[in-house]
């Protein structure tokens, strides 16, 4: 059962000590960086919030870092830094920045053309070995993840004749607007951050904690969820894992209200070439792979059982003639399915994840350590190749439990503290990916630095 969330306060840190670094990190920063400085002045000029998107100023810096280029697990700012990228576009560049397979084969299929709405030799490879990796029987590919899961649904509520969707409390699957539902008080509420919403979200969308197969079974009993997405562990409220038996349990739970389950492995790749569903043992009803799957070429894939795919085909063509709401011009580009190829049959193999996968754990125990070093009540969670430290002393089971935990003034700190060191994280929570370039000297440097600024801001005995 869903828990309340305890408040974790900032024991072991000497705040005063804390604010007054942050001062010296950003004028660290500043002086490092004056043609980040003199472009962000630039851009504010025709960029609304002076970036291309408005993400970028998530950092927690002054302004906004200009990169200049970004090879493996490397990249270069406009100032000539050499930073080590534990970021990786947020998992778009999971295998490193321009992997040679995925070089390749773009610059081949450049020369013969970026798209034609049509299919191509390499088309029917990808949905071959997507099958091979994920067990589903039928795909179909769009340009984002958040499209696939806005395609996804579409279909399966045409499949199944059901309106309701079902989510975890703190999920996130793109921005498709369906799954922007919080449990406020242990009701369902519209996310306040979402912008322009014109409609109730919760007319159509119910959403449970994670890990509490009660909440999941009341929310299914009515019988009209068509289906319920997830991310098989939680990876954008911070990290949440499942307990041990909760899969099987949940799947029978779906499957006997005649619900689909839909498995959003966008982030959870990281675990495995199959994902968390290969590596666990899981039963979808449908799969939707994100970013990573063209090596930083943007596009998304979505594939579904034989059962559920012959049900969508159906539900198509019984639909009068005109625009399904499902796929636009570029998705399954030629381009893309190129990237696509080169990424399944040559980087998501269990040769390149083995170096990933040992790295990620020589960085979750050197976290470890040096947290317990500094007496803190921090816990670090892996999945795979994706590491992450959370501000509170055990691991959560849900998203209220995760997000109690969220401490931004301090993130801010410490990943401005890491940039002024070389090591860039992500920027949304404290997520660290290690793709198969990161050495175990990227590793180190990263723990070095870590250490070093929680030197500098906890208490001293």
């Amino acid at each position: 059962m869903a828990t309340t969330p305890p408040a974790f306060p900032r024991r072991g840190i000497d705040w005063p000590r804390a604010q007054a670094l942050l001062q010296l990190e950003r004028a660290a920063f500043v002086a490092r960086n004056p043609t980040s400085q003199a472009l962000s002045q630039q851009a504010a000029k025709s960029l609304m919030f002076g970036v291309p998107l408005h993400w970028m100023n998530d950092w927690g810096t002054p302004f906004a870092v200009h990169v200049a280029q970004a090879h493996g697990a490397h990249l270069t700012d406009v100032d000539g830094h050499t930073l080590a990228d534990f970021c990786l576009g947020d998992t778009g560049a999971m295998f490193g920045h321009s992997p040679q397979p995925v070089v390749h084969a773009v610059a081949h299929q450049a020369a013969r053309g970026f798209t034609a709405m049509l299919a191509s030799e390499d088309a029917a490879v990808v949905g071959s070995l997507l099958t091979e990796r994920f067990g589903l029987t039928h795909w179909q590919f769009a340009m984002t993840a958040t499209d696939a899961n806005r395609f996804v649904l579409r279909w399966l509520r045409a499949a199944s004749g059901r309106r309701k969707l079902l989510v975890f409390n703190g999920c996130y699957h793109g921005t498709v607007d369906d799954v922007f539902v919080d449990l406020l008080e242990g009701k369902p509420t519209p996310r306040d951050s979402l912008l322009g919403q014109v409609y109730n979200l919760t007319e159509h969308t119910r959403v449970v904690e994670f890990n509490d197969l009660s909440a999941l079974q009341a929310a299914l009993a009515q019988g009209d969820v068509a289906c319920v997405l997830a991310e098989p562990a939680m990876t954008n409220i911070g990290m949440v894992l499942p307990d041990p038996d909760y899969w099987p349990a949940a799947q029978q739970l779906i499957h006997q209200h005649g619900a689909a389950l839909v498995l959003d492995e966008t982030h959870t790749t990281s675990c495995d070439p199959g994902g968390y569903t290969r590596a666990h043992g899981l039963q979808p009803d449908a799969i939707v792979l994100g970013k990573p799957l063209g090596g930083g070429v943007p596009c998304a894939a979505y594939g579904f059982s034989a059962e559920w795919a012959a049900r969508c085909v159906q539900a198509k063509l019984v639909a009068p003639p005109g625009h399904s709401g499902i796929g636009t011009t570029l998705s399954g580009n030629l381009l893309a399915m190129a990237a696509m190829r080169a990424t399944l049959s040559q980087l998501m193999v269990d040769a390149v994840y083995a170096p990933m996968l040992a790295n990620a754990t020589l960085l979750a125990e050197g976290l470890r350590a040096r947290i317990a070093r500094h007496g803190l009540a921090w816990c670090v969670t892996q999945l795979g190749a994706r590491t992450e430290f959370q501000f509170c002393p055990t691991p959560p089971r849900n998203g209220s439990q995760a997000a109690a935990a969220f401490d931004a003034d301090l993130e801010h700190l410490i990943h401005l503290a890491l940039l002024n060191r070389g090591v860039m994280i992500t920027p949304f929570h404290n997520m660290m990916l290690v793709c198969p370039a990161t050495t175990q000297a990227d590793v180190q440097q990263l723990l070095d630095a870590f250490d070093d600024v929680l030197g500098r801001i906890c208490e001293r005995a």
